[in-house]
C-alpha cells in the first residue's frame, strides 16, 4: 500500500480538531467526530466529537486483517456502550437522548477484502468514481439556514451594511442558531434511518460499501470539512479555499449548516488521505 498524500488540519486549532487519520498494513480510514450539541463531555478534557474519533482510530488500529464490515461495527458499537458504562452514563438516557452521545462517521478502507465502507456522511473516490453517504434531513436543513441569512441580507442597505452584517454573522450565526433544533431534532434519527458510529446499534443496511477492484487502485478518502474531493489534495483545497472566499458563510451554491466562523480557518476540520493499494 503506497500513501501518495495525507492531512489533517482543524477548522481552528489541532488540539480541537475532531477528525482524524489511521493507516496501518490492513487498513486505512478517515474518521469524523461530530460536533457536539450539548456541553456535557464524557473527558472532560476533549469535545466529545473528538473522544469518539480517538476511541474509534485506537480500534481500527487494533483490528484483525479479515474483520468484516459487519464485525467492525458490532465490535466498535460494544466498545462505545462499555466506555459510558465505565464513565457512569444513565444509559436509557443516551438511547433517549443521541445529543449526548459520542458519535463520529467513518470511511474506512479494508485492505483484505478490498472494500470501502462509508459510515455516516464522510465521502471517498475510487479510481476517479465519486461516493458519499449524506445524512438524511441535513440538505433541506441547509437550506433553510441559508434563507434564514439571506432574507436577513436582504434588508441591507448598501454594500458597507452588507459586508458589516456578513462579519456580525461570522461571530454570532444567527442562522445556525434558527435551525438548531432542527438538527437536535434530526439526531433522533441517527441509527435508525441512517448509519452513525456511537456505541448503539448500527443498521449495516445503511452503511455504504464499495467494491474495490482487484489491480492496483487509486483510492482517496476524505471527511465532509472537505466538500469537494478532487485528485489531489492541492486541487481540494483550492476548491475549499475559493468556496470560503467567495461565500463564507456557505448559503449559496455550497449550502452547509454552519459557515466559516471569525478566526477559523475553514467552516469544519478536514481530513483527506490518497493512497494506492
Amino acid at each position: 500500500m503506497e500513501i501518495i498524500e495525507k492531512t489533517i488540519i482543524g477548522k481552528r486549532t489541532q488540539q480541537e480538531c475532531e477528525d482524524g487519520i489511521t493507516v496501518n498494513d490492513r487498513f486505512v480510514a478517515v474518521i469524523d467526530g461530530s460536533t457536539s450539541k450539548t456541553a456535557a463531555r464524557i473527558d472532560s478534557s476533549m469535545s466529545n466529537g473528538r473522544f469518539c474519533m480517538e476511541t474509534i482510530k485506537a480500534f481500527i488500529d487494533n483490528m484483525p486483517a479479515k474483520t468484516s464490515m459487519e464485525e467492525f461495527c458490532k465490535g466498535i458499537t460494544n466498545t462505545i456502550y462499555k466506555i459510558y458504562a465505565e464513565y457512569g452514563y444513565d444509559i436509557n438516557r443516551l438511547r433517549a437522548m443521541p445529543t449526548e452521545r459520542a458519535t463520529a462517521s467513518a470511511v474506512i478502507y479494508s485492505r483484505h477484502h478490498r472494500q470501502v465502507w462509508l459510515v455516516g456522511d464522510c465521502h471517498c473516490m475510487v479510481n476517479g468514481t465519486y461516493y458519499d453517504n449524506p445524512k438524511p434531513y441535513e440538505e433541506s436543513i441547509a437550506a433553510r439556514r441559508s434563507a434564514f441569512i439571506k432574507n436577513e441580507l436582504d434588508k441591507c442597505k448598501d454594500a458597507y451594511d452588507l459586508q458589516k452584517s456578513i462579519d456580525g454573522l461570522r461571530v454570532k450565526d444567527t442562522g445556525r442558531i434558527h435551525i438548531l433544533p432542527e438538527l437536535i431534532a434530526a439526531c433522533s434519527h441517527q441509527n435508525k434511518n441512517y448509519a452513525v458510529i456511537d456505541g448503539f446499534d448500527m443498521p449495516v443496511n445503511l452503511i455504504k460499501v464499495i467494491n474495490v477492484p482487484p489491480q492496483k487502485t487509486e483510492i482517496i478518502l476524505a471527511s465532509d470539512g472537505y466538500p469537494f474531493i478532487k485528485s489531489t489534495l492541492k486541487q481540494s483545497n483550492e476548491a475549499l479555499m475559493k468556496l470560503i472566499n467567495t461565500d463564507p458563510l456557505l448559503i449559496d451554491k455550497y449550502q452547509a449548516t454552519k459557515g466559516v466562523m471569525k478566526g477559523y480557518n475553514s467552516f469544519d476540520d478536514r481530513s483527506y488521505v490518497r493512497f494506492r493499494d
